[in-house]
């Protein structure tokens, strides 16, 4: 995990370059993997795409049953403002910042990660539908919506010029820094010092106004994944870097919607298979990947052996198949 957060670059509030907040991450998700229960605070579940048959990590994802229980969920809320001067015969048009925590007690999808030789064949689509296979599967834990915050757009040094010009001015810090900070320590020091008042953007530089609603220079694929599961987010951005922050009801999430639990039936191979993609398992035991599937109408299938071996699925064992 270490390795991997040394690659992303910085601004990567899910997977900071910090060993000791990624070692607390994995034992929070250690402990809610082994939890009957829902931690009051919400609990966090780290995955890791695995390579079947060499065991090499490729890349990593995360998900949250409830954001804001122990850290508030900050979010800049982006409305208009119209003001008309009748005798000047002037309009003064602009959009309005607004601190606001609307997404605390939401779910939460982030942390995804896939490293460069692994960026084909579908696996970051893999990686990321997972997820919702994953909370299919234990859809008591989740919220009724989920958020998910990509990463703002950034400058060759690592810098922000939306940080530059709103948050920068109040906390004496970089960007890097003060993304590092959030990542160990929480928000708290968000609403110490960050202004609460309304921010009109028609004072800000305009280069920080053009990066508003960007993603990172990688992150164009991962938002067109999420607007393909049903995620919008017109109206949201991250306080510190200006990047899209995006929602969905989560019953209305693709994946959730439309996997469908099977039963298999034997395992072999069989020509009128899908490759579809596959979970199993509950929470200790939860798997997702790639398969061959040959479904009959009455929910029974035929998986093919290297999926049925990856999933630890046996004949009469139940799985969740969604379409590519």
């Amino acid at each position: 995990m270490f390795d991997m957060a040394k690659e992303t670059g910085g601004g990567f509030t899910n997977l900071p370059m910090d060993r000791a907040a990624l070692s607390e991450k994995l034992v929070r998700s250690v402990a809610a993997f082994g939890r009957a229960e829902e931690a009051d605070g919400g609990d966090v579940f780290v995955f890791m795409l695995e390579h079947g048959e060499t065991g090499q990590i490729a890349g990593t994802c995360q998900v949250f049953t409830r954001v804001g229980r122990e850290h508030p969920f900050y979010s800049y809320r982006i409305t208009r403002l119209t003001k008309t001067s009748p005798i000047l015969r002037r309009t003064f048009d602009t959009e309005v910042l607004n601190l606001c925590t609307d997404f605390n007690n939401f779910s939460e999808v982030g942390g995804l990660f896939l490293r460069p030789e692994a960026r084909a064949g579908g696996l970051g689509v893999m990686l990321a539908r997972s997820r919702y296979l994953f909370i299919r599967a234990n859809r008591a834990r989740f919220t009724d919506k989920v958020v998910s915050e990509l990463r703002g757009w950034l400058d060759a040094e690592g810098g922000s010029p939306f940080w530059d010009a709103i948050a920068g001015r109040f906390f004496g810090m970089s960007f890097q820094e003060a993304d590092a900070f959030n990542a160990v320590h929480g928000t708290q020091f968000i609403a110490d010092l960050m202004p609460t008042a309304p921010i009109y953007t028609a004072m800000l530089p305009e280069r920080a106004r053009e990066v508003m609603r960007q993603p990172h220079q990688t992150g164009e694929v991962a938002k067109r994944m999420l607007e393909r599961e049903g995620f919008s987010g017109e109206g949201y951005i991250d306080i510190f870097d200006g990047g899209p922050t995006m929602s969905a009801q989560t019953d209305n999430i693709r994946t959730v919607r439309e996997a469908r639990p099977l039963t298999l039936a034997s395992i072999g191979d069989s020509p009128g298979g899908e490759r579809m993609l596959l979970a199993a398992g509950g929470l200790e035991n939860f798997a997702s990947a790639f398969g061959n599937v040959d479904a009959a109408p009455d929910g029974t299938a035929i998986l093919d052996p290297a999926s049925a071996a990856l999933l630890g699925l046996a004949p009469g064992d139940s799985f969740l198949a969604v379409g590519r």
